[in-house]
């Protein structure tokens, strides 16, 4: 039978905190630094308290050409170094916890962002079996030639590594386990079948509580005896989970785009009311949740399933009380959960296209609908708020596995506007979708009204990776009937 493994992070993880100062100080002792960093000591303590943040995994992404030219050995003998001083800020129940799953015959694996060759010495002498790490490349001499040899061990290029390896060595990740106090971990946590939070930070304390994830204190004095299960707990968030959610969702979470966000106050400040977007990317969803945290309320998601499999963005969807839609069942039960909701007098959201047009059928100046909003709202009889949605494409094409979070210096402007409630007839479906889809055209900037016979390269842009359907389908849609 395939064996499983047994997945550790490092830094707030296995660590009380960030193992940055440490080697900070060793490599300056090595001659490597020759003076801090400006600011050093406050990062470390805002990493200690928060966690990670996009703008800090942008630097160290960017640490590589940093690295450049120095030689491998020396950085070595400097991680060997400090491995010592590292292995002292090693949490009191991480030994109990490897010797479990030592016992079971899991081999034990540190998985982290930090570089292969400064965390391999910490790695040796705990015992681990191997370290899935950031690795630099290398030129001829020993040198690093200030390139990655390999992926950027962060989010889903850390779940890709640890995949890798598992391919590798013959292991069943559905049989393995995995520890992190980050929400940036959430793909590799939601990959394998053990997954555990330790120290989490303040998202990942929501993540935790949406998916109910068990939770170690690593740093707790409890009867060492006790078994993994038995040391965990789910996790209690002492406010509503939407409201935790929304006080994630200000723009500054979000650093790779820069909102312009108008007319609020259409949203009911009260009271149940049917949230529309035009579609255009996953990000969608975030520019949306954006909006209405604006306004004090929370918003219930209706949207397909391949949203909330979507990383970042889906875990959001889902912690906000998201329903989930298979479009593939035919199934009411979404409808019937979005009435339900707005009987509790709840926002839900929802995008009457559907889907993101594909192809050429994304340059559509026409927007084309289904039924489900226009049937939602004459089945519960409360206003549609439409809302325009531009330029989430540039933040998250639809030909990008995941949003582009590294682009922090000119982050692309995403316009959102809320317009009226819709006027609608709540006799045809057809009628009101067609009055739904002109109110959201109407909100868009007039660029969105001209035609345009796109590039082959923004056919491409507008597809999504590895897309094998047929192009001329994706114009030929009739609302409501697939």
């Amino acid at each position: 039978m395939t064996q499983g493994a047994a997945f550790f992070d490092l830094d707030r993880t296995l660590l009380a905190g960030a193992s940055g100062e440490v080697f900070s100080h060793a490599m300056r002792e090595a001659g490597l630094v020759t003076r801090s960093i400006p600011g050093e000591n406050l990062l470390y303590k805002l990493f200690n308290t928060i966690g990670e943040t996009l703008p800090s995994m942008a630097l160290a992404r960017q640490a590589v050409t940093f690295a450049k030219g120095r030689q491998r050995s020396v950085v070595q003998h400097a991680a060997s170094g400090a491995a010592d001083a590292l292995a002292a800020l090693v949490q009191p129940l991480a030994a109990p916890l490897f010797a479990e799953h030592r016992a079971a015959g899991r081999q034990l694996v540190m998985a982290t962002t930090t570089p292969y060759d400064l965390v391999k010495p910490l790695a040796d002498l705990l015992g681990l079996d191997d370290v899935v790490a950031t690795r630099y490349g290398l030129n001829a001499d020993g040198t690093y030639d200030g390139t990655l040899d390999g992926p950027f061990v962060w989010s889903a290029g850390k779940l890709s590594a640890v995949r890798d390896w598992a391919v590798a060595h013959g292991v069943d990740l559905a049989e393995s386990f995995a520890y992190s106090d980050s929400v940036y971990d959430t793909p590799l946590l939601a990959a394998v079948g053990h997954p555990f939070v330790v120290n989490p930070d303040p998202r990942m304390k929501l993540m935790a509580a949406a998916r109910r994830w068990p939770t170690l204190d690593l740093s707790a004095a409890a009867d060492l005896t006790k078994d993994v299960s038995s040391m965990a707990k789910i996790p209690v968030v002492n406010m509503e989970i939407q409201r935790l959610a929304l006080s994630f969702t200000h723009p500054l979470f979000f650093p790779y785009a820069k909102f312009r966000i108008s007319g609020t106050d259409n949203i009911p400040a009260s009271g149940p009311a049917i949230i529309v977007g035009n579609h255009r990317s996953y990000f969608d969803s975030a520019a949306l949740a954006v909006t209405i945290a604006q306004t004090d309320r929370t918003v219930r998601f209706l949207g397909k399933k391949e949203v909330f499999d979507a990383p970042v963005v889906g875990q959001l969807a889902a912690a906000m009380g998201g329903i989930r839609v298979d479009r593939g069942t035919g199934s009411d039960e979404p409808l019937q959960a979005a009435a339900e909701a707005l009987a509790n007098g709840d926002l839900v959201a929802m995008m009457p296209q559907g889907t993101i047009p594909r192809g050429k059928a994304f340059y559509d100046p026409q927007l084309k609908g289904r039924w489900g909003a226009a049937r939602l709202a004459a089945l519960a009889k409360v206003p549609v708020i439409p809302v325009g949605l531009w330029g989430t494409e540039k933040v998250w094409p639809r030909s990008a596995r995941v949003p582009n979070m590294l682009n922090l210096v000119a982050p692309p402007t995403v316009t959102v506007t809320v317009g009226s409630p819709v006027k609608l007839g709540h006799r045809s479906p057809d009628a009101d979708t067609k009055r739904i889809m002109k109110a959201l055209m109407d909100l868009l900037p007039a660029e969105s009204r001209e035609q345009h016979e796109p590039t082959a390269e923004e056919i491409a842009l507008a597809l999504p990776p590895g897309y094998k359907g047929d192009l001329q389908h994706e114009s030929r849609r009739r609302p409501g009937t697939d």
